[in-house]
């Protein structure tokens, strides 16, 4: 009897130490070089919780690690990734929770929301993610050189190309571009095409609406007017040699986002880098802003704690924890709020505040298809039509099942 008490009490002690087990959440995310931050983060959120442990794991290679896991089906609770086909891709295939039931999307700007709603393949509802961070592209100037010359931030088309010829008369070098990396040449691509395209055209061309031809014949032709600004013989500089240049004065632009300020400042720590919107239009008051989801956390399907994923993310949206982020990536929040942003955002930050943006169109790309090295081509050799032509027969090619459900789909919707 003593020994049948004895292994009671001792049952008892184990299912209470089972049932005061905190629960454990992790969160795989593709953002290595915040590594540090989300070390701090996850310290921060173990300290502040007992009934929820968080492990954040930031491995080289993420995406594919993910999707090797997924095969395996060894799902993480949480993942963290750009808004992108991988994204789409994911949310195609089943893997993603709908989200449409955290209360913590009311605290998102609507435009981040539209943006990664409109990276679904088919427009069903839902939204399977939670914008965290976006990035911005446009212009990099030289603040300095600006004020000292006088020059003054375009607002058109025809504004800054003036500009650009009042600074070659100067004697300066107005922009700078390194087409050497082929990915830098979708930098200035997608920055016009925000501002010249549908925010939907790769929609509209799986349905059958329009043709790349039609949409994209004055971008090719406004990034290849560009081309007598910028260094003599672009593609033998690459996306380092065109941050040197910058940073040690040999432009007064750079064609590039937020991203490469990191880079800059390593060559000349205390340059004083400021931003604007590319005037990709003709009419002045009608920019819109080059801003993408760079970090959205996805629940995973499978996840069997939704409701402690949802504290973690809770977590995450808080603004000292979405201050931390910025001020260690320069990123931009998502979430609605006053947040101090780096100084090279000031000439955007109205945007920002306005929600006047749209997605990089290279999110809706396919990676087989290598735009950006189409485009290469296309400004080594200047053939407008024959660019366009193979655009539209190269998207056929790589999109040819995406086209076809497109399709099927709309005939039954």
């Amino acid at each position: 009897m003593r020994r049948l008490a004895s292994a009671l009490v001792l049952v008892l002690c184990l299912t209470g130490i089972a049932l005061s087990a905190p629960i454990e959440i992790e969160l795989v995310h593709y953002k290595q070089e915040a590594y540090e931050i989300f070390k701090q983060l996850e310290d921060k959120f173990n300290a502040s919780h007992t009934d929820i442990h968080v492990r954040f794991l930031s491995p080289a290679d993420a995406i594919t690690i993910m999707k090797t896991r997924f095969i395996r089906e060894n799902y993480p609770d949480i993942i963290g990734i750009g808004g992108d086909m991988d994204f789409s891709n994911f949310q195609d295939a089943g893997l993603l929770a709908d989200v449409s039931d955290y209360p913590g999307l009311s605290k998102i700007k609507p435009a981040y929301i539209d943006i990664i709603n409109g990276l679904k393949f088919l427009p069903e509802p839902g939204t399977y993610g939670v914008p965290f961070m976006a990035n911005a592209a446009g212009i990099l100037y030289n603040r300095d050189m600006f004020n000292e010359h006088g020059w003054k931030i375009p607002d058109s088309w025809p504004e800054f190309i003036k500009l650009c010829d009042d600074i070659q008369a100067a004697g300066i070098r107005p922009l700078y571009f390194g087409y050497r990396d082929t990915w830098t040449t979708l930098a200035p691509w997608n920055a016009l095409a925000v501002g010249i395209a549908p925010a939907d055209v790769c929609q509209n061309v799986n349905a059958g609406k329009t043709t790349f031809t039609k949409e994209y014949k004055e971008v090719a032709e406004k990034i290849y007017a560009l081309l007598k600004y910028g260094e003599e013989g672009p593609f033998a500089y690459s996306y380092n040699d065109a941050c040197t240049a910058f940073a040690r004065g040999e432009s007064a632009m750079y064609t590039i986002g937020s991203y490469a300020v990191p880079q800059i400042r390593s060559v000349n720590p205390t340059m004083n880098i400021d931003s604007f919107v590319f005037p990709a239009r003709d009419e002045p008051g009608t920019q819109t802003l080059n801003s993408g989801v760079d970090l959205m956390f996805c629940v995973l399907e499978e996840c069997p704690n939704k409701e402690a994923a949802y504290k973690v993310i809770d977590f995450l949206l808080e603004p000292e924890n979405i201050q931390m982020y910025v001020d260690a990536q320069n990123g931009v929040p998502c979430v609605k709020g006053e947040f101090k942003l780096a100084p090279m955002l000031d000439g955007m930050k109205h945007y920002i505040d306005a929600g006047r943006m749209a997605d990089y169109h290279d999110h809706h790309y396919p990676s087989e298809m290598s735009v950006s090295a189409i485009i290469q081509t296309f400004l080594i050799n200047g053939n407008v039509d024959e660019f366009l032509a193979k655009f539209d027969k190269d998207w056929i090619r790589y999109n040819r099942d995406l086209i076809s459900k497109v399709q099927k789909y709309n005939a039954t919707h």
